[in-house]
Order: structure tokens, then sequence, then C-alpha cells
């Protein structure tokens, strides 16, 4: 049976669906953002997470406990020590200082004042206030506020962060800033984050993964690369259609397998390996799985009688990372007749890159390997526990 519609239950009850059917794992240290038009529901979801606004079915489990089960005593401890707010609106105390409003939660906790200020003062070098600490709020600009804002929600050191559009009320060039804030803070804090906006930009942007909503239920969610590659419907592919591609795509969903060979193989076994081509090429990895360097069959043929062992041919070349985006892909393999090494965080060849694998899939002729992107109920709830989950619909 058929889940009646929006305007069929608003015509039947006069009420209106905020957010059903929604179920969603956010992993510790992840930012996860939820994006939609206006009315799509994702700041009553983030709200119903925190409680300011009651759900009226479901679950909100965090760390194992039911939020929606906590009884006031347990929410207040909740919202005090382990999960903090940043809103669109500043909503900082105009008549306090600086150093004050980002002390309050803290002040709240009725932390000794010296150790509280402490903080304060520790957060606003974090974000960029140091100095700032003895002005009030109507003598800083509006980016200057909102990361009082942020410094205020970090001061009490909570694992959990949520953001309901914190950065739309901002001009665009100070918005960007504050983006490229945010992420460098979380290389520093790795903090779970539900972040609320209806930027899809901002979502690609700052997501590790992005849910996309729509009249109150999740249409999409996936990697920022599984959303624009494989958009579920016209709905989401309208988000998608300006977004720049070589922004998007990396190494990961384009690099191809490649040929390996050890250290310590002879040089006939690795032309025994090789392609007929002058031009192939062979990647080097050492006894212990890291990445040496490589050859090309033309120089393994030309230096066959002199040397014997693979080691002797290796050659230094430059690697990318799987994060590299098509952007800067393009410098590479601009310069180079043969493919570019991907190389993980412990120097283990993850596969390569050339010239015609990132021209195609920039012209969009590409097949990422991702598959559609998971829809509501499949993202398989992998990976480390979650901090943060919604883990039966909300209604």
């Amino acid at each position: 049976m058929s889940l009646a519609s929006r305007e069929e239950i608003l015509e039947k009850t006069g009420h209106v669906v905020a957010v059903r059917n929604v179920s969603f794992d956010v992993r510790v240290g992840e930012t996860f953002v939820v994006m939609g038009l206006s009315g799509s529901g994702k700041s009553t979801l983030i709200r119903c997470i925190s409680r300011l606004i009651e759900p009226t079915d479901g679950r909100v489990v965090i760390d194992g406990e039911d939020v929606t089960a906590m009884d006031e005593k347990q929410l207040r401890r909740l919202r005090r020590q382990k999960m903090s707010m940043v809103f669109q609106h500043f909503g900082l105390f105009p008549h306090r200082r600086i150093i004050d409003n980002v002390a309050y939660g803290l002040e709240v906790q009725r932390v000794d004042k010296s150790v509280r200020r402490a903080r304060a003062r520790e957060v606003l070098r974090l974000v960029g206030l140091e100095g700032w600490e003895n002005h009030y709020p109507g003598e800083l600009s509006g980016g200057m506020q909102q990361r009082v804002g942020i410094a205020r929600a970090l001061a009490v050191d909570p694992k959990i962060l949520l953001f309901d559009e914190p950065f739309s009320a901002l001009d665009p060039l100070i918005r960007r800033e504050m983006q490229d804030e945010l992420i460098n803070l979380q290389k520093i804090m790795h903090k779970t984050i539900l972040f609320i906006t209806h930027d899809f930009l901002e979502a690609l942007k700052l997501g590790d993964r992005i849910a996309i909503m729509k009249d109150g239920e999740i249409v999409q969610m996936g990697t920022s690369e599984q959303v624009v590659m494989n958009p579920v419907n016209d709905y989401v592919r309208e988000f998608t259609r300006d977004v720049p591609r070589s922004r998007v795509l990396t190494a990961k969903s384009i690099m191809q397998t490649t040929l390996v060979v050890t250290e310590t193989d002879s040089l006939a076994t690795a032309l025994s390996m090789m392609p007929g081509e002058e031009s192939a090429v062979a990647f080097v990895q050492g006894e212990n799985g890291r990445f040496l360097g490589m050859f090309t069959r033309e120089q393994a043929r030309n230096l066959a009688v002199t040397h014997t062992d693979v080691k002797s041919l290796v050659r230094a070349c430059p690697t990318v990372s799987p994060d590299t985006t098509l952007a800067d892909l393009i410098s590479f393999v601009a310069t180079t007749n043969t493919p570019v090494p991907v190389v993980d965080g412990d120097r283990k060849l993850v596969g390569s890159v050339d010239r015609v694998s990132v021209m195609m899939a920039l012209g969009g002729d590409v097949d990422t390997g991702y598959g559609p992107a998971p829809k509501l109920g499949e993202n398989g709830r992998t990976g480390e526990p979650s901090g943060l989950a919604s883990d039966q619909p909300s209604k």
C-alpha cells in the first residue's frame, strides 16, 4: 500500500507532513550534509534530532541512547555536553562581550570563570578571532559573528555539531571563506557534523556524504561523485546540471588497474608480463608493498643486456592521491604520455590515470564504477558505528 502524498494528508487532516520515512546513519568524524529546497523538511529534521521539535514517531539514536526516550534532565545533559548547534541567525547576546558569548555554554555548566574564559580564548584563537575577546557582537561583521557562533559551539567540546544553514545569510565571498574555515577546522577537530543547506555547491564542498530531501523525504543519498554521476530523478538532476565535473570527480573514480612488479623480480619476468607496445608501463613496488617508481618497456629492452633485475630500472615519478580532482589531474597528464600512478596515504599503489581517461571523464563518457547512489534505506550502515543516527522513520 502506497503512502498518501503530502497534499493528500494536508487536504484530509489540515496538517503538513514535515519529515517522514527518513533513515540514515552519520559516521563518527563524518560531515554529513542534508540539502534541499525551502520547505523540503531539512531544518525540521535537524531540530527533531536535538528535540527542539518533538518527533511524533521514530527514534533518534546517539551512541546507543534513544534521544526520543530521554527525560528533561538527560536531554539537557545531551545538549550541554555532547551536542552543540549553530544556527543561521547567530543568536549572540548583544550586551555580552565576545569572550562571554563564547563561554556561555560553560557558564551554564557552572564551570569556573577563569577556566571557561581560558577555554573561550582557546577556541577564539582556533577560529581566527584572537584579539576580539572584549568587543561586543555589534562591532563585528556578519562573518566574524558567525565565527563567534561556531566558537561558542566548540567551547563545550561536543562530539556532535549540528549546523542549520549557518552561512546562508552571509555575502558570497564571506560564505566561501567560512566554508573553507569549517573544512580547516574539521581537519583539526574530527567532529561528527550534520550540516543543513539549500546550496548544492556548498553540499558538494563540505560533505563526505550528501542526502537530498524533497517533500519531507530523502530522495537520494551518497557521495558527491555518486550524486553527480548518477542522479536518481529529475529533481536531483536539476541540482547537478551546472556542477563542474572537474571539481567533483576524482582520481579514485576514474583510475584503472595497472601492471605491478616487485623490485626483486627479474627483468625477463617483467618483460614477459608487459604488453608489446614500447610505451607500455610497469609500476614497481617494494617488498613492503610501498610504491617505488616505474619504467617503460622501451627502457627495459634497451637495458636488458646490462641489467638483470627490476630494481636497477626503477625511475621516480610524480604521483597523485585518490582524492585528487580532475581539475588538478589535468596538469599531471598534460605533460606526460605515460600513466600517472595513484598512491594512497601508505604509499601503496591503488591504480593509475592517463590523459585519455581524464579527457573522457571531463566529457562525460566514463563509468565511475559506483553505480547508482544509495537510495533511502540502502546505505548499508557500513563503517564505524554511528555517532548520530535516526534508525527508524520519523514522521
